[in-house]
């Protein structure tokens, strides 16, 4: 018997802890926010090479490895990482299996004694950085390396929960052993900068760099961020995303506390369902998602491999309530709207939708509901789920559906949603279910939102000249 899923959009559940709180008198009215949302004229997309902002690099660590290539083949397949927990023993846990990441190896990437020290959080921030570094033709030591300006070069890869295995370790050493035996990198190794910081240290980049973390929406928000910082002429060239490695005792526990994971121990591959009558709660996955970003400007004149374009984005807030989403889906809807205007695309252009997904009862839900507030013909969109397959990555989850997202559209292939057993009527869309689809996409947008409120939406599209 599988316990039941509490209300939540992503990682919003709504735990009795947490009550609501009064609505407070004179709102802005729910019908201004929408008109502010909305688009007054016909969108224009940018056509200014020094403020087009194009994906020049790809670098992931994930619970199938750490190739883009086979990360995406896996999920062609409608391959599950999800399984038992192996790290520790979680025998007495409700809830023992993880989309855990197993064998991980940074050679070639971290220096041995550092690799010993770091928390995973950075480890695989530092790894997948590299490797988009590596994949944009920008290897440390390279030719084209040297001749960047690296005070226009800078990174911003968030975490959600930080060097959590570091932060852990050292409050059990303060408690059974006292302070003199906390790690002097106790705090520098937990705090959720210090990922960006130490790949700027070995890649030289001396420009933008800091974290953001929104919880599930920290990817999402680090690639807004990163996009401006280019379009505002701060930047040339920026590392984004994010990274996140909580599958410990304290991580799980924490999640468990909150009755927001699925208990089908019996079953683990099927447990991540969304949009499944069935659902039972999210699968807690981890790894690293980053994308190079750099000015269309700057790309062409280093002739850089350019595999598609970010038109835009948005960010904003519910704001009402810690972990509950808003019945009326008008924070998602409208980030949506925001994010179609700031790319100067249309609704409907789009037809494909990488969605938060993370199959919970009512957040699946809510998010479908929002999106159709927008897209009033959803018979030509496919809508997919990334964490069908591989959890819920938490801060690094809109990194690597970012990933997923662009090869859809460099492949003309959409990686299907598995355990599509029993769907909710009112999901209507096309959810490529269990059957990965041929598809061309023109435009395509990446869906994620947070504890706190946090919506955020990306949108990518085929790069053309």
């Amino acid at each position: 018997m599988h316990a039941h899923a509490p209300h939540a959009l992503g990682l919003r559940v709504p735990p009795p802890a947490f009550p609501r709180r009064r609505a407070r008198p004179r709102r802005r009215p729910a019908a201004d926010v929408r008109a502010s949302a909305a688009t007054s004229a016909a969108p224009q997309r940018e056509t200014d090479p020094r403020k087009r902002v194009v994906i020049t690099g790809m670098g992931l660590a994930s619970v199938f490895g750490n190739d883009v290539d086979t990360f995406y083949d896996r999920l062609l397949a409608g391959e599950s990482g999800v399984g038992p927990i192996d790290r520790f023993d979680a025998s007495s846990f409700p809830t023992r299996f993880a989309g855990q990441i197993r064998g991980f190896s940074s050679e070639g990437y971290i220096d041995g004694k550092n690799d010993r020290r770091l928390d995973d959080c950075i480890r695989y921030c530092i790894l997948s950085g590299k490797k988009a570094l590596e994949s944009a033709g920008l290897s440390a030591g390279s030719d084209a390396h040297g001749k960047l300006d690296v005070g226009r070069a800078g990174i911003l890869v968030g975490s959600g929960m930080g060097g959590l295995s570091v932060f852990s370790d050292g409050v059990q050493n303060l408690i059974e052993k006292g302070y003199r035996k906390i790690s002097p990198f106790f705090i520098p190794y937990a705090i959720t900068n210090m990922g960006s910081a130490l790949l700027a240290m070995d890649v030289g980049f001396m420009g933008p760099n800091y974290s953001i973390s929104t919880a599930c929406a920290t990817s999402n928000y680090c690639f807004y961020a990163a996009a401006n910082h280019i379009r505002r002429g701060e930047a040339d060239i920026i590392v984004a995303g994010g990274t996140e490695a909580a599958i410990i005792p304290i991580g799980l526990g924490g999640f468990v506390a909150c009755r927001a994971l699925s208990q089908r121990n019996d079953d683990p591959i099927t447990a991540s369902r969304p949009w499944d009558k069935e659902r039972d709660g999210f699968v807690m996955g981890e790894g690293a998602g980053v994308l190079v970003m750099e000015s269309l400007e700057h790309a062409m004149k280093r002739d850089a491999p350019i595999i598609a374009e970010y038109l835009g984005g948005a960010v904003n807030c519910d704001a009402y309530h810690m972990t509950d989403p808003r019945s009326d889906g008008l924070g998602v809807s409208s980030c949506i709207t925001m994010s179609l205007r700031d790319a100067g695309v249309a609704p409907e252009e789009v037809n494909y939708i990488n969605a938060h997904a993370t199959s919970t009862l009512a957040g699946d839900l809510a998010e479908v509901r929002a999106i159709k507030q927008v897209f009033k013909n959803p018979s030509e969109i496919k809508i997919n789920s990334t964490k069908s397959m591989i959890g819920h990555c938490l801060g690094a989850a809109g990194g690597l559906e970012a990933i997923a997202t662009i090869k859809s559209i460099t492949t003309g292939w959409v990686h299907p949603t598995i355990n599509q057993f029993k769907p909710e009527p009112e999901v209507d869309f096309d959810t490529v279910a269990n059957e990965k689809k041929q598809h061309e996409v023109n435009v395509a947008i990446s869906n994620s939102f947070g504890f706190g409120g946090h919506n955020s939406v990306v949108v990518f599209a085929p790069f053309k000249q």
